[in-house]
């Protein structure tokens, strides 16, 4: 599909058919992979032109500095003038408010079939806890098993915690180690147990079942998805304890 790049607005001819142009073809690849259930990582980057385009209509100041700034020693002072120009001509300035009323209620919109694919894909999984419950949940293994699949991948995965100047951001990093083949004698406490023995770094590991009832597309939803509900089930999980 089509990119849409941070400065898309103010890049190139500031023309409300030719942007209109622009963001069209990249929604349409948007459509594109949301109608194949792939939302990653094409719905996170919709987002964040949402927020982009929202924050410049807020702050006009913004707006100006997304102009560009490569300017070559020799034609600085030339060119500074001209982007100076440019930023203040009313002109201007009222055909990116025309471009950015058209494309935000766009790309919202986008956002809400999105958002819905993500309830979807979500609300058709769960997760459990597989065997006793262990005191160290920052690491161990996430199995993942879709609906009539004959097997379950496994994942180690760790919590990493991240903050800014407010407040600390719960993240899961994961790595993929191996699919074990499913059969009516085989349980979770069992490849569990199996695991431990194949990975010894881990004392009887945190591990967890997710399970989705419909095969979406593993990378692009069902193991994003999966490790967002890992790391809200584990921070409710802790609170609660």
């Amino acid at each position: 599909m089509k990119d849409l790049g941070r400065n898309w607005l103010t890049e190139g001819l500031i023309d409300f058919e030719y942007k209109k142009y622009i963001l069209l073809a990249y929604l349409q690849g948007v459509r594109n992979e949301f109608q194949e259930r792939k939302l990653y990582p094409v719905f996170a980057e919709l987002l964040t032109h949402y927020r982009h385009l929202v924050e410049l209509k807020q702050n006009k100041s913004l707006l100006r500095e997304r102009f560009p700034k490569e300017l070559s020693g020799g034609d600085f002072e030339k060119l500074e003038m001209f982007y100076k120009e440019l930023v203040d001509d009313d002109k201007v300035m009222s055909e990116l408010e025309e471009i950015m009323e058209y494309s935000i209620p766009k790309l919202e919109e986008q956002l809400n079939e999105g958002k819905d694919i993500y309830e979807e894909v979500e609300n058709g999984m769960s997760i459990t806890p597989v065997g006793l419950y262990s005191l160290n949940a920052s690491t161990g293994f996430m199995m993942l098993y879709v609906d009539g699949k004959k097997e379950t991948k496994v994942y180690e995965y760790e919590i990493t915690i991240f903050e800014n100047a407010e407040e600390k951001f719960r993240g899961v990093h994961t790595q993929y180690l191996e699919s074990i083949p499913r059969n009516q004698f085989t349980t979770y406490e069992s490849i569990k147990v199996e695991l431990s023995r194949k990975y010894p770094r881990f004392s009887n590991p945190a591990t967890y079942l997710i399970d989705s009832k419909v095969a979406y597309p593993l990378e692009e939803a069902l193991l994003p998805i999966a490790k967002r509900m890992l790391v809200r089930f584990l921070s409710t999980d802790t609170m609660a304890s």
